[in-house]
């Protein structure tokens, strides 16, 4: 076989070890973006169930209140 078929086979070895190499990083870059926007979805939901709209939590103010209402009004 003549050297510039060898030279050729090697070049493409470079070339596409190169790409391999440079396509593992990606993947290992979006693990570990998928990893930290799962926490941060984590604290997002944490946060959404702190500070949910009132008229979620008026039912169950009013059924906690409900003995002391009941208590007023006899007075």
């Amino acid at each position: 076989m003549p050297a510039v078929a060898w030279v050729t086979i090697v070049i493409a070895a470079l070339i596409i070890a190169v790409t391999a190499v440079g396509l593992l990083r990606v993947i290992l870059h979006l693990r570990h973006v998928h990893t930290t926007l799962g926490a941060l979805l984590g604290g997002v939901r944490a946060v959404a169930d702190s500070t949910r709209t009132v008229p979620e939590v008026v039912p169950s103010v009013n059924a906690n209140l409900a003995p002391v209402r009941a208590w007023t009004e006899t007075v």
